[in-house]
């Protein structure tokens, strides 16, 4: 599994709920439909609003975005507990999310579906990051590396929520440990 990730990365502030990461009139496309799938990743962090994030996380036209990793401050994902959140930013192409904290739910659909690693961080990042920064996450060392500064900061260790993320969610790493059958 990979472990290392490296690219900009897209800043949001605190308080970043399930409606500005996939707003509910796309919440009747279906993710296990591939097309449905991409289309949900043209979506993701649509709901921000344009004054406060001129630049877009997917631009226009596009079904992935050019950030593989999303900086976020507290409570990041909260509000409902729409699956179609977290499934919508790795449709779009995010692997990574760190954030000062997650709503308990959107941190557990992220596990679970295998889509995001949602990372805590120790560090307010999304006021010493912008986006468009180059950072190198590394999952093993549980470290952000700024790539402009060299600065490191840490976040803490997913520890067994990793495997879940690391197989695609909790049915295939049900299926990889024998939990339920093939």
């Amino acid at each position: 599994m990979q472990s290392v990730f490296t690219g900009p990365v897209y800043v949001v502030r605190d308080n970043i709920d399930t409606d500005q990461i996939i707003p509910a009139q796309y919440l009747n496309l279906v993710p296990t439909i591939v097309e449905e799938y991409e289309k949900l990743g043209s979506y993701a962090l649509s709901g921000l609003p344009d004054s406060l994030y001129p630049t877009r996380f997917v631009k226009e036209n596009n079904s992935d975005s050019e950030y593989p990793i999303v900086v976020g401050g507290r409570n990041f994902g909260c509000g409902s507990s729409r699956e179609h959140a977290p499934i919508a930013m790795g449709a779009a192409g995010c692997k990574v999310v760190l954030a000062e904290g997650f709503a308990r739910i959107f941190f557990r659909n992220c596990v679970a579906t295998g889509e995001l690693y949602p990372c805590e961080c120790q560090d307010r990042l999304c006021d010493l990051l912008k986006t468009g920064d180059v950072v190198t996450v590394d999952l093993d060392a549980a470290t952000v590396t700024h790539k402009e500064t060299g600065k490191v900061y840490r976040f803490k260790p997913l520890g067994e929520v990793r495997p879940v993320v690391d197989a695609g969610g909790l049915f295939n790493y049900a299926r990889s440990t024998g939990m339920i059958a093939t």
